[in-house]
């Protein structure tokens, strides 16, 4: 009963949208309309005089303009390309089970099955309408779209595809983290989806709401000529009132179609996929700690993680070791996970990996010379030890820039390379200054001011100031290849060099002072305690001394830039064994 409403609730807000158009085509008519009138009235002895004739030179072509005018407009809403996720797209030939899968839960479902299945960076899962006839298969040497092509060498022969039933897209770190039975589980209310999408009514009106989003994002293309800026102004104004104007329909039957597909979807494995849904909440934490904590820093050392699927299970896993209320999820791995059902999963896992960094960082499509791929057993030499020999050097470049001596300590000849003991006193040394003989002002005496805190925090901003334009000097000097241009197969969401979903703003100056900093500590820790790089999977870099995290750092380290104060600091040193004064080697 339920799922009966929902279907109705959702073919109801689809014919709601359906008339909006019709509406608009009438209103483009209706000019038309008057205008053949008009012109038939003299021949039946009416709407006759002069009167008549001034009224028919205008309105006829008033008219014929608004019928070329919805004629362009309905040419480009037919046309332009709606926008397409990126994915990797799974032939079947690479994972015969998994669209056998697929297909069964179809089958009890009783619903249309999906045309293809892709993969996505991300903990979602989707049903994606690509039956636009610029979405059809790129030529069997290109597959612009097919994320493994690069990867693997060669195409994959002709790809057949129903073209009237949507893609499959699933989130890459489900298949790695769950087992079969979640995957089915989770992924039955999503294939439940496309016996609604099959609805010609739901159908029409999803092409239709998707053409005018394609419309909008066609006006606001920009690099045209001032004749074209201005037809496209308009062709975006108009596309933009019929969105309002329907907005609100095409939401709630978009509602209308998830109730009906999740009422459908009750009766396979309801008990399994509330122990799944868990599964999806923590496959979601432990992939954005993965991207935020462990990625990021690679992708901005130029390298890629080719298994961050894999590393996912890595971080679950030692998310189930530490945290009490994860134990049990554990217990789950000896089952078959779902990426037994591809043929390949270490070729499809390097795929999305490249795609993420794609994405989330906006990296290049292919590896080069300066974007190479890095497993996760190189990870702390090529990724950890060298991006802290780098800020480390970058810190010290800054200090050479600012003026900044080196310690009076290091008179030995062997001490004339960078030390931490420069950064240490240059960040604690108070500098002189005169004494004022008028009263403290108000408010520093209401704030209880000490008179070096000032100058202290004024030297650990500029120091911070001048790493921050010493990293934007880097990033400018650093090569960009030219942009790649679209092509009907592809557009800007598919061949964007920018990242278009951005893990974390900027980092401020402040932050920036501080992982350098800290990189200094950690090459003085390796090359005088003899300390390694390490990777935790849910926090990313770490410094080992002798086998032992050193979880204690980074407060002591903020004590000393934010307070002027290195006695924490020098103290966690001497207690590790770390020599302050000896120089460090640098990239």
């Amino acid at each position: 009963m339920g799922m009966e409403a929902g279907a109705q609730a959702a073919r109801a807000r689809a014919l709601a949208v359906l008339r909006v158009r019709s509406r608009a085509l009438a209103v483009a008519l209706l000019p038309a309309a008057f205008a053949v009138v008009l012109l038939a009235g003299p021949s039946t002895g009416h709407l006759t005089g002069p009167a008549w004739d001034a009224v028919r030179w205008v309105l006829t072509p008033f008219a014929v303009l608004v019928l070329l005018a919805a004629g362009v407009i309905a040419l480009v809403v037919a046309r332009a390309r709606p926008a397409v996720t990126p994915t990797v797209t799974i032939g079947e030939e690479q994972a015969p089970d998994l669209y056998r899968l697929v297909r069964d839960l179809a089958d009890r479902l009783d619903v249309p099955a999906p045309s293809a299945i892709a993969l996505t960076p991300d903990c979602d899962s989707w049903l994606e309408d690509r039956t636009h006839r610029s979405h059809g298969p790129p030529p069997p040497e290109e597959h612009a779209d097919d994320g493994l092509n690069g990867l693997r060498g060669g195409g994959r022969g002709p790809h057949r595809r129903t073209p009237a039933a949507p893609v499959l897209v699933i989130g890459s770190p489900f298949l790695w983290w769950m087992r079969v039975g979640e995957l089915r589980a989770v992924l039955a209310p999503v294939v439940a989806g496309t016996g609604p999408s099959a609805h010609p009514d739901i159908a029409q009106a999803r092409r239709f709401v998707r053409g005018l989003d394609a419309a909008v994002a066609v006006a606001a293309t920009g690099g045209r000529c001032p004749g074209s800026r201005a037809v496209c102004a308009g062709l975006g104004r108009v596309a933009r009132l019929l969105l309002r104007n329907c907005r609100e329909h095409a939401a709630e039957m978009e509602r209308g179609v998830a109730a009906a597909a999740a009422e459908r979807a009750q009766a396979v494995d309801y008990g399994l996929r509330i122990v799944a849904q868990e599964q999806v909440g923590l496959a979601y934490a432990g992939w954005d700690r993965l991207l935020t904590r462990v990625a990021l820093p690679a992708w901005r050392m130029g390298r890629w993680p080719s298994r961050l699927d894999a590393g996912v299970v890595a971080a679950l896993t030692e998310l189930s070791r530490r945290d009490r209320l994860a134990e049990g999820f554990a217990s789950r791995l000896g089952e078959r996970p779902a990426c037994d059902l591809l043929e390949e999963p270490g070729a499809i896992d390097e795929a999305a990996s490249l795609l993420a960094a794609r994405l989330f960082h906006g990296g290049p499509a292919e590896t080069g010379q300066d974007w190479s791929p890095v497993g996760w057993q190189e990870y702390p030499e090529e990724v950890v030890d060298r991006t802290w020999r780098t800020d480390a050097a970058r810190l010290h470049r800054v200090l050479d820039a600012l003026g900044v001596r080196r310690s009076p300590d290091d008179a030995s000849p062997g001490s004339d390379g960078p030390t931490l003991s420069r950064v240490l006193d240059h960040l604690t040394a108070p500098q002189p200054a005169p004494v004022p003989e008028a009263p403290v002002p108000p408010r520093a005496a209401a704030d209880d001011l000490d008179p070096y805190e000032d100058q202290e925090t004024e030297r650990s901003s500029a120091l911070a100031a001048g790493i921050t334009a010493e990293l934007a000097r880097e990033e400018a000097a650093a090569p960009a290849g030219p942009p790649a241009a679209p092509t009907p197969e592809t557009s800007l969401l598919d061949i964007g060099t920018l990242p278009l979903f951005p893990l974390q703003p900027p980092r401020s100056s402040r932050e920036l002072l501080t992982d350098h900093v800290t990189a200094m500590v950690c090459c003085a820790a390796m090359d005088t305690a003899g300390a390694t790089p390490g990777l935790d999977w849910l926090d990313g870099p770490t410094l080992l001394i002798d086998g032992e995290r050193a979880t204690d750092l980074t407060p002591r380290v903020l004590r000393l830039i934010e307070d002027g104060d290195p006695a924490p600091l020098r103290a966690w040193l001497v207690e590790s064994g770390i020599r302050p004064e000896k120089p460090v080697r640098l990239v």
